[in-house]
């Protein structure tokens, strides 16, 4: 593990807090110094972000492209999983477009990633997360799953994105709650743990509800 990354100067940390998501600082200060460790030791891959949303989380892989000189990749379909969906509980209508009545985040994406100076770190993919995955073939220094958190979603990027992590990359996957009082199971049972019990990965932090799996070399 390297030293202490250096600090995240102004100008991001404001447009982190004022961008909506649902990654609390203590986790994104975790997903960037890991983020920096993965671009670091494996090399010429990039960090794959499943599950862009408005940014917020960007946001924290793009600097740690920013210190270790890499890029982050980040896919989502744009149209919202489907506990963000009108009536479910993480639901905010200011990212529905009025003209189709349709979730839109990509124009908050874009506009999170000019206002932070990110946007030279980041490429932006708008797609399905099974199809991108079957076009990414070179494999991540680091893949960070965060995207539907329905079972057949959370299963279908376990299949598709875990095996492009790169050997003695990082897999890292938010919102695992071990405890089923805590919250919703998908990304606990469908990503977590079939990784850990593959035995190809053994599990290096734990903040929140963020974890990070290393893949044996």
């Amino acid at each position: 593990m390297l030293g202490e990354p250096p600090p995240i100067d102004a100008q991001l940390t404001a447009v982190i807090t004022s961008t909506r998501g649902f990654m609390p600082d203590s986790e994104g200060v975790a997903l960037r110094r890991w983020g920096i460790e993965a671009l670091t030791r494996v090399g010429r891959t990039p960090i794959i972000e499943v599950g862009s949303y408005c940014g917020r989380s960007t946001l924290w892989l793009a600097d740690a492209a920013r210190v270790a000189g890499g890029h982050v990749v980040t896919v989502d379909h744009h149209r919202g999983s489907e506990e963000i969906q009108p009536g479910w509980e993480h639901h905010d209508p200011s990212v529905v477009d009025p003209r189709t009545g349709r979730m839109d985040t990509l124009p908050h994406l874009r506009h999170t990633l000019e206002s932070a100076g990110v946007e030279e770190f980041v490429t932006v993919i708008v797609g399905r997360s099974a199809t991108v995955g079957g076009l990414l073939r070179s494999g991540a220094s680091m893949i960070f799953i965060d995207g539907g958190h329905g079972d057949e979603e959370a299963r279908v990027d376990a299949e598709t994105w875990i095996p492009l992590v790169a050997p003695r990359g990082l897999l890292a996957i938010h919102d695992v709650h071990p405890d089923p009082a805590a919250g919703g199971r998908p990304p606990y049972e469908r990503i977590y743990r079939p990784a850990l019990d593959s035995g190809d990965f053994t599990e290096i932090d734990a903040v929140g509800s963020l974890r990070v799996l290393e893949r044996r070399s």
